[in-house]
């Protein structure tokens, strides 16, 4: 039991998983410091820039079924499909300056989406009962959500610094680098993965992947091998010759199907809901920082290139505490991660709420820090156990179906953020950040009249 509760997949295979999850988040935050001052240069606004940098995970949400009937339970295809649309996507942006059309960097990024998808996948393969055992999902998701600390810190730094050097030229210049830029890198990744990535082997005991059906059918020589805290019911007698010639023999042995508890679809709820709510309010500050940091309200008069320093420097505050988490995972129940996190994001959008006091009060560059970096470390720590916790309180079964919950909470609150933080100055900075704490306030809630539910395995 010991070997099969701290089982991990082939190394090779886990690194460019979680390579790919890294880049990904890279994709998402490398437009952010200058995809404001490039929409407005081709005749856009901020609230269009806030969508640029959203509109990838809506498409992800579409794209995502379709792949699911398409990976036969496995990684390798939709990894091959996600990368080639990853490289198209960019190619599409780097190309807007040159055409000079708005909707084209729109057009590229919704590309991207379809490869977006695969961050589902890099979470499904991080908690797959096949290969990681139960006591290392936990910290697998701390893997993943380091990679979104990387990304956030790298991702702005790099968008600000190639808008810095620029490359005066209608091609390759400060707008459109990203877009060439991480165009290679992700064709390099592709060739890397095609080489050392190795798919799950197939299994009889494949986790449910269909939407429709619950049950699991199971041959009977194969429960020896099943986990007993898995096992609903003892292991059946020897099957007996039928009785009658007319009469088929018994079917396999068959699992009882698996029906939640009213406090089950509570814990699956306050786990969407904090999936949402986090990702929105990432989402939310770093497309309002650059536009609140270059705007008449701000004393910062930033440029793209010193929104993405600072965004870079927040993230790459996180990144230790990350690496704590890490370690801390392996002891510390879930439920306990969720409510550090949320805890340490609740202080800093509190802070926020403080120092914007008045509309046209001057916030300065230390303050707005220690807000964005609480709101960055605390938020992104709370997304650690939302899908782990699941997996350990539901059967290898509803393994596909709660990632995919799971996601599309993501998604929800990613791009429903974007869109929310690119309007901060318009709707108000008071108003922007009251709704925050008003989603938080609504997970604290469910999180305290459930707190006995949300225990699980440490791990």
């Amino acid at each position: 039991m010991l070997d099969i509760e701290h089982h991990l997949p082939r190394r090779s295979s886990l690194a460019i998983i979680l390579l790919f999850n890294a880049l990904i988040q890279i994709t998402l935050f490398i437009i952010v410091s200058s995809s404001s001052a490039y929409a407005k240069h081709l005749g856009g606004s901020s609230t269009f820039s806030g969508l640029v940098i959203g509109v990838p995970l809506s498409i992800s949400g579409v794209a995502l079924i379709p792949l699911m009937k398409y990976d036969q339970g496995k990684y390798g295809r939709p990894l091959h499909v996600c990368c080639g649309f990853m490289v198209l996507g960019h190619v599409l942006y780097g190309l807007a300056y040159h055409a000079n059309f708005l909707y084209l960097i729109l057009l590229g990024r919704m590309v991207q989406g379809v490869g977006f998808a695969f961050s589902m996948y890099t979470k499904r393969y991080c908690s797959d009962t096949r290969i990681v055992g139960i006591r290392r999902r936990t910290t697998l998701a701390g893997y993943l959500v380091l990679g979104q600390g990387i990304g956030m810190s790298a991702g702005p730094f790099f968008g600000g610094l190639l808008y810095k050097v620029g490359f005066k030229n209608s091609v390759f210049n400060g707008y459109s680098a990203p877009g060439w830029i991480m165009a290679g890198v992700w064709i390099a990744f592709w060739i890397a993965a095609t080489i050392l990535f190795e798919d799950v082997p197939d299994s009889p005991r494949h986790e449910a992947i269909e939407l429709p059906s619950i049950n699991i059918m199971i041959p009977a020589a194969d429960l020896s091998k099943q986990p007993k805290e898995y096992s609903s019911r003892p292991d059946p007698p020897p099957l007996q010759s039928p009785t009658s010639s007319t009469s088929p023999p018994p079917p396999p042995f068959e699992l009882e199907p698996f029906r939640t508890t009213p406090q089950q679809r509570g814990v699956i709820f306050c786990m969407c809901w904090f999936a949402m709510s986090c990702f929105f309010i990432l989402g939310a500050w770093e497309a309002n920082i650059p536009v609140y940091g270059s705007s008449m309200l701000s004393s910062l008069h930033w440029s793209p290139y010193a929104a993405g320093n600072f965004l870079a420097l927040g993230g790459a505050a996180t990144i230790p505490f990350l690496l704590l988490n890490l370690f801390a995972a392996r002891r510390t129940q879930d439920r306990s991660i969720l409510a550090l996190g949320t805890g340490l994001g609740l202080a800093g959008l509190i802070l926020a709420l403080i120092l914007f006091r008045g509309h046209m009060v001057k916030v300065h560059y230390a303050g707005l820090f220690i807000c964005w970096f609480l709101v960055a470390l605390g938020f992104n720590l709370a997304t650690t156990c939302t899908l782990s916790l699941l997996s350990k309180q539901l059967p290898p079964s509803w393994n596909a179906r709660s990632s995919l919950a799971i996601q599309y909470s993501n998604f929800t609150g990613r791009v429903a953020g974007s869109v929310w933080g690119g309007s901060g100055v318009h709707v108000g900075m008071r108003n922007y950040i009251g709704l925050e704490v008003a989603l938080i306030g609504i997970g604290g809630l469910l999180f305290t009249t459930l707190w006995r539910e949300l225990k699980a395995k440490t791990g």
